[in-house]
């Protein structure tokens, strides 16, 4: 894709989207897509998450982490589904979306919560945030090339994957296990680009997952990684998106409306019915509270940060990933999802996929998406109990051995 190409790209995803509104909206005590009570966890600075959670609480619980401009709501389906399965599902809005706070990017508050703080400061590991020579796929999934990925955010925000990434791991030990001493570790579902917080999240934090059940991942197009000739590249796309930080906000007010957002919908969404006025409205409503579209120009200016098929390369063994895609999807390469067990080996067990859907399966077809999620409950099931089977006999070995 040209350089042209990408800005034109640019342009049409930001502006039918995202505002502010001139005064912030009230958050609903209940949502209205889920009938759940939104509750808030206090992290980091004080900063205030929205959540969500239903099912019994003796039962193995999931996390779902969203994705790209979105929150909890649009696990709308799976929350009351798999909850009725009989399993312990929580849902969060990612630091800076949904209903969760959205402090400016350069604040003190913000930069506390920053996850990139020391992270890349002399381990030696990616030259300073830089990886260089990592295997990415390709569109039509034959072949591989050789990239340096750049891992921080250029703009030094901390609306980043490694962020969202500690949240996460914040909120299962103080929210979930912190009050489950039943189940030591959490099934994490993700969708689109919430893939790369998940997956950086077991990577970061291996001992509290079982693994991780993906609904359309997200290659992340506009990385630097991704664009053809890059050096050239890059630069104009950068210009692009300061322009867009410093003078797309009066456009985003008069765009931001149900209607356009509903048209905008239909496009990654194949089934159409799914695109209802509730999902209008849950998804439409936080992107109308004060911060939100500079956190959203914020990730549109991130042509940065981990990608999943490097994550994948450094997945334990014993963490299971499946793989679901729409065949409809019109933001992800079917033949790049297919290729993704050549960059997990022995990780990436199943790749599914699903005719005539789009880039949001669990809205759009949860009838096809939950039985694969709790097969795969089932097979992280038995690759704990395996692994604790192991561990026992090592530990008797090693008993015995001292006698």
């Amino acid at each position: 894709m040209n350089a042209a190409a990408l800005m034109s790209l640019l342009l049409a995803a930001l502006f039918p989207l995202l505002g502010l509104a001139l005064s912030p909206l009230s958050v609903p005590k209940i949502s209205p897509a889920t009938g759940l009570a939104n509750q808030f966890y206090t992290w980091r600075e004080n900063q205030s998450i929205r959540y969500q959670c239903a099912g019994p609480t003796d039962g193995e619980p999931l996390l779902l982490v969203h994705g790209l401009f979105v929150n909890s709501d649009h696990w709308r389906k799976s929350l009351a589904e798999l909850s009725e399965k009989g399993y312990h599902v929580y849902a969060l809005d990612l630091f800076g979306c949904g209903y969760s706070d959205k402090p400016p990017r350069d604040s003190e508050v913000a930069q506390k919560c920053n996850g990139e703080n020391g992270r890349f400061e002399d381990d030696g590991k990616n030259n300073g945030g830089v990886l260089p020579n990592v295997m990415l796929g390709t569109a039509n999934g034959e072949g591989t090339r050789m990239r340096d990925v750049d891992l921080r955010h250029p703009l030094g925000s901390p609306y980043n994957f490694f962020t969202w990434s500690e949240l996460l791991n914040d909120f299962v030990r103080d929210v979930i296990l912190a009050h489950d001493k039943e189940h030591p570790q959490v099934t994490l579902v993700s969708n689109s680009i919430g893939t790369i917080s998940a997956f950086q999240a077991l990577l970061d934090c291996p001992d509290l997952y079982t693994g991780v059940f993906v609904v359309c991942p997200n290659f992340r197009e506009l990385h630097s990684a991704e664009i053809a000739f890059s050096n050239l590249s890059m630069p104009i796309i950068r210009k692009v998106q300061a322009l867009l930080r410093e003078y797309g906000q009066s456009a985003f007010d008069l765009l931001a409306v149900p209607d356009t957002v509903k048209k905008i919908l239909l496009e990654p969404y194949a089934i159409a019915s799914a695109v209802d006025d509730t999902l209008v409205q849950v998804l439409l409503d936080p992107l109308l509270t004060v911060g939100a579209s500079q956190v959203v120009f914020d990730t549109l200016s991130y042509s940065s940060g981990p990608l999943p098929e490097q994550q994948l390369q450094a997945f334990p063994k014993d963490k299971p990933v499946w793989v679901c895609y729409g065949t409809k999807d019109p933001w992800t390469p079917p033949a790049r999802v297919k290729a993704l067990t050549q960059f997990g080996p022995g990780v990436v067990e199943r790749v599914v996929a699903l005719e005539g859907i789009g880039h949001c399966p669990h809205d759009e077809a949860p009838e096809l998406v939950h039985p694969l999620i709790l097969d795969f409950m089932d097979r992280v099931m038995q690759v704990r109990s395996s692994s604790a089977a192991s561990l026992r006999s090592k530990e008797t070995a090693s008993a015995e051995s001292t006698e």
